[in-house]
């Protein structure tokens, strides 16, 4: 055989051998392949959500652990007798009328994030504003720290009732990102609205009333 034959060989062999390439999505903590709709936990000491396998995400669903990972609840709750107090909004000084509110245990607080161009945006969460709202509404103190958010719905003018639901936090993520691809101006526009509603359509699907406290 040719010198230049044995060559081809040699290559076409490599070429076979080679690693097939990674086709969707992995496991951030164990690399095996996961589907499109996937669970998450919460890296608590970086703010990072991470996406997992079942095994994985099992690992980390004891809330009394102190673990360095959370894993992210599935449960959706709605609160039918939420209160806002006229002004109330204003004085928790969030420029738009939506936002979801966590708590940060790294930090021992509660913080607040908005929509907008750039993604998720901070505010800094008057402290007596927020206790004002926890205290008409008790029930909303159920909330895990890091791994579910408030996410709170204020409309426009003032016509119709502001909304609250206790939902995963990395549902608060994926709606702002497909927020940051349609939004334009201050307030978003009206695709940023149809987003908004499509979204709390399908909150409202899976959330069960939460029960008042006794």
């Amino acid at each position: 055989m040719s010198p230049s034959g044995n060559g081809l060989r040699i290559l076409q062999r490599i070429a076979s051998e080679r690693p097939k390439p990674v086709v969707g999505e992995r496991c951030d903590m164990c690399a095996v392949p996961i589907a499109d709709a996937h669970q998450h936990v919460v890296n608590v000491q970086d703010r990072q959500l991470m996406c997992v396998c079942r095994g994985c995400y099992l690992l980390f669903t004891d809330e009394n652990a102190e673990l360095r990972f959370r894993a992210v609840p599935e449960r959706y709750l709605s609160f039918p007798n939420f209160e806002l107090a006229p002004g109330r909004w204003d004085e928790l000084e969030i420029p738009v009328g939506l936002a979801f509110v966590f708590r940060n245990s790294l930090l021992a607080k509660t913080v607040a994030f908005y929509p907008g161009p750039a993604g998720a945006t901070e505010s800094e969460l008057p402290l007596d504003a927020w206790d004002g709202v926890l205290a008409v509404n008790p029930a909303l103190g159920r909330l895990s720290a890091d791994t579910e958010a408030l996410l709170l719905r204020v409309p426009e003018h003032g016509e119709g009732d502001p909304e609250c639901y206790l939902v995963p936090i990395d549902a608060c993520y994926q709606l702002v990102g497909q927020l940051r691809q349609v939004w334009r101006g201050f307030d978003g526009g009206q695709d940023a609205r149809r987003v908004i509603d499509t979204f709390f359509d399908d909150v409202r699907a899976r959330s069960r009333v939460a029960k008042e406290p006794t």
